[in-house]
């Protein structure tokens, strides 16, 4: 089901202080640089019970964040300007209605905190696991409705935090052992058929799929210990990250996927997984031969009006 989103910009740049909210909805999103948060104390928005996030890097250079919940989410987020280094930028969900309380605060802090965490994109900076408050029955199916339009409003912001990846949450990964005509696709909970990528050199093995932010390596794939000079300088920074992180984990002389990750580029993926420059759109392949290239150029000539001569 689509949704109309309103996006306001309080001083008319993208980088300042937004206010969203999607039609019909009850809830409300303020979200903010941490250098304009003083600004906020005149925003009414800010000044009720909500569920927070703040957002940066940690000392390794990963995405963090961290989620909260207070009856004043100002005065709240005014004690993490002093005592929490790492962020800098803010994002509060409140209601319009002045409908959520503190145990529904509480309830949305736990289901955030969770969804972040299994979703696996940011590292969450909370210390302690937020304890569901006791609810009724009806309040819980609204606070969950409310979690949903939360996690859209902050992808529209450009933090997809609580997105599972689109393998895990989309698609039947089979095992390399099986048959090529058992795996020949990943089928899509809607009956879709979205091809399964292989790239096969020098003894490195790994599995991918087309995803909304690209190619998305699926766990269990290897990767080279070793890079040439080849490989781009930001690329060995990538990898590096990688395996300071966990998703590049030592298996004896390769490293070993330990999640699903997505790379912008098939080129990328393929570069940092073989250790050296390489072209992905010919380098990954399906299990009946066709590259990246040919799938997507196929798949964009069977729409409608595309001049197929050119």
């Amino acid at each position: 089901m689509g949704k109309s989103i309103r996006i306001y910009l309080a001083d008319g740049i993208a980088t300042g202080i937004r206010h969203g909210e999607i039609v019909n909805w009850s809830g409300q999103a303020i979200a903010c640089p941490r250098v304009r948060f003083p600004e906020l104390r005149t925003w009414p928005e800010t000044r009720r019970p909500g569920v927070y996030f703040l957002f940066g890097s940690d000392q390794e250079g990963r995405d963090a964040a961290y989620v909260g919940e207070a009856e004043d989410v100002f005065d709240r987020v005014r004690i993490h300007v002093q005592e929490k280094e790492f962020w800098n930028e803010f994002v509060a969900f409140t209601s319009k209605d002045d409908n959520l309380t503190k145990a529904h605060v509480r309830y949305l802090e736990a289901q955030l905190h969770d969804r972040a965490h299994n979703a696996g994109r940011y590292v969450i900076q909370n210390s302690n696991t937020p304890q569901e408050a006791n609810l009724p029955r009806g309040d819980r199916d609204a606070m969950r409705e409310f979690v949903e339009d939360v996690r859209v409003l902050l992808g529209v912001f450009g933090h997809r935090l609580l997105d599972p990846l689109p393998s895990r949450q989309s698609f039947v990964q089979p095992q390399f052992e099986m048959e090529p005509a058992q795996a020949h696709d990943v089928r899509l909970e809607s009956a879709e058929v979205a091809p399964l990528f292989q790239l096969s050199v020098s003894g490195i093995r790994a599995r991918a799929v087309r995803g909304d932010e690209g190619l998305v390596v699926l766990a269990g794939s290897e990767a080279s210990k070793e890079n040439a000079d080849s490989l781009s300088g930001g690329y060995k920074a990538h990898k590096e990250r990688m395996i300071a992180e966990g998703t590049l984990e030592s298996a004896g002389t390769k490293f070993v996927f330990s999640r699903d990750y997505p790379f912008p580029s098939p080129s990328q993926a393929a570069a940092i997984i073989v250790g050296y420059s390489i072209n992905g759109r010919d380098a990954w392949k399906t299990l009946d031969g066709q590259t990246y290239n040919q799938v997507e150029k196929n798949q964009t000539l069977q729409i409608p009006g595309i001049d197929t001569s050119l």
